[in-house]
């Protein structure tokens, strides 16, 4: 037997999940107890800083309570690392639930966009077209109740609005149809069908605990599938743990979380072929987002008739899900997305589009570099890309993409934070990071560059990864691991 096939015996006689080196039992304890009491810390935080208030009256105390348990989650993952795989799995789902359920103590405290999605459900349930009326048209006001629609008092406060006509509203944008592609209304109907009678956010919130919980499992599976057990588990806690999963994807109950889910399993438990495509196209289905993921799937494939059947599947799977809100609506079942997408400028003042960007160049040509940047970035990503690796490509053309348009919407980073949890490419957190400073910190610190600032830190750390990650830095990082050993 040569020293190859030696090695491949030798690593196929070792026990599933087990390090082959010896177990240093007190050091494993230690990291047990650590990661527990990083993880209880954690916990705790997220508690504390959801009940603080709303980003509109301490946005301040919010930015205080995210950066704190940002540091707890950085933490929290590197403790893991030295955790036995069995423990550190159940740490990991066990701290996964801790963080989400903590998330449920209060209503929605940074983003209304849950009203809406309760909203729609109701619609839906009445056998109405979520894109046919807006919420204040008076052909929906036998469906209105004081939880959305508060009828009494001054209509002022956190998360409410009043229209032109005199209507005090807590749902966003109340004078124009929904935005939401069909999957996500499916879901809100369904979140709807099973709600109790006056469960009001509750319901959507737990379906939030249920996606972001589910999608921990869904990576710890494509951990042991891809035949990378020990590693499993500290890749799933940078999704399970990360803050921004409590906080956008349960205490803001947003629908991206969903689409987050669905590539996970597009990418990691589907060959590149109809099932991928079809995932993917469900994922498109939810939040637009998913479509950079696209070219990351089709990584490496030459073959026409396999990039047909992946893209043919997208686009069946995109339309099957608009069919039946076609047949109701007609050509207005866009809603107001068009709309949306042209508005979103950003807010006027310090956010705006391509903040990096217009560092560099006039404002008038940032837009049409962007689309040759992601072009570019799309097709090396297809014709260079790791096809063992969807996930890696999908990354880094998504994470571009937020880098480049600078959105200060930091649940728009949920699908990076997924990615991140597949690939292990710790450094694009950062993007998500740079979301959460600008739109907690744009108040506090208006007139300062806080967008360029956010984002080039972000760039730049992606950049310092990448570095980081080449043959000759690693083998200089090991020579000096090796001099202190």
């Amino acid at each position: 037997m040569n020293d190859t096939a030696a090695t491949r015996h030798r690593s196929h006689l070792r026990t599933p999940g087990r390090p082959s080196a010896p177990v240093d039992r007190k050091a494993a304890r230690v990291g047990v107890l650590v990661t527990a009491v990083l993880l209880t810390a954690l916990t705790a935080v997220v508690l504390a800083t959801v009940r603080a208030g709303d980003n509109h009256s301490n946005p301040g105390r919010l930015l205080t309570g995210y950066t704190v348990a940002w540091a707890l989650f950085v933490a929290a993952v590197r403790a893991v690392r030295k955790v036995p795989t069995r423990v550190a799995t159940g740490l990991v789902l066990t701290g996964a639930a801790a963080v989400a359920l903590a998330a449920l103590a209060t209503p929605p405290r940074t983003s209304n966009d849950m009203f809406r999605y309760a909203w729609d459900g109701r619609v839906q349930a009445a056998g109405i077209s979520p894109y046919a009326h807006p919420p204040a048209a008076p052909e929906l006001a036998r469906l209105r109740d004081d939880w959305l629609f508060p009828s009494g008092g001054s209509c002022r406060g956190w998360g409410l609005t009043r229209t032109d006509s005199g209507l005090c509203v807590r749902i966003n944008r109340p004078t124009v149809p929904t935005i939401y592609p069909p999957v996500a209304e499916g879901w809100f109907l369904g979140v709807h069908a099973l709600s109790p009678s006056g469960s009001r956010h509750k319901p959507l919130q737990a379906g939030g605990v249920v996606l972001a919980f589910g999608t921990t499992l869904a990576l710890l599976a494509v951990g042991r599938r891809r035949g990378d057990p020990s590693r499993a588990p500290a890749r799933a806690a940078l999704w399970g743990w990360c803050p921004a999963v409590p906080f956008e994807a349960v205490n803001n109950a947003h629908i991206d979380t969903l689409g987050v889910l669905l590539t996970v399993l597009a990418l990691g438990t589907a060959t590149a072929g109809t099932r991928r495509g079809a995932l993917l196209g469900a994922a498109i289905a939810v939040k637009l987002l998913p479509v950079l993921a696209l070219p990351g799937a089709l990584a490496g494939q030459r073959s026409p008739a396999r990039v047909a059947r992946v893209a043919s599947a997208v686009i069946a799977a995109v339309a099957l899900a608009y069919l039946p809100y076609v047949v109701a609506s007609g050509t207005g079942v866009l809603g107001y997305l068009p709309g949306y997408l042209q508005e979103e400028g950003y807010e006027p003042g310090d956010v705006h589009r391509f903040a990096l960007l217009r560092l560099l160049l006039p404002d008038a040509a940032a837009g049409a570099t962007v689309v040759v940047l992601l072009a570019l970035t799309a097709l090396y990503v297809w014709w260079r890309g790791d096809p063992a690796r969807p996930w890696r490509g999908a990354l880094v053309l998504t994470g571009t993409a937020l880098l480049l348009v600078s959105p200060s919407y930091p649940w728009y980073s949920l699908l990076v934070v997924g990615l991140v949890a597949l690939d292990g490419r710790w450094e694009w957190l950062t993007v998500t990071m740079a979301g959460t400073v600008l739109y907690l910190g744009g108040s506090p610190l208006h007139g300062f560059p806080l967008q360029a600032w956010a984002y080039g830190t972000a760039a730049g750390c992606v950049a310092l990864g990448a570095c980081l990650r080449t043959a000759r830095a690693r083998r200089f990082l090991d020579r000096r691991r090796g001099l202190r050993a």
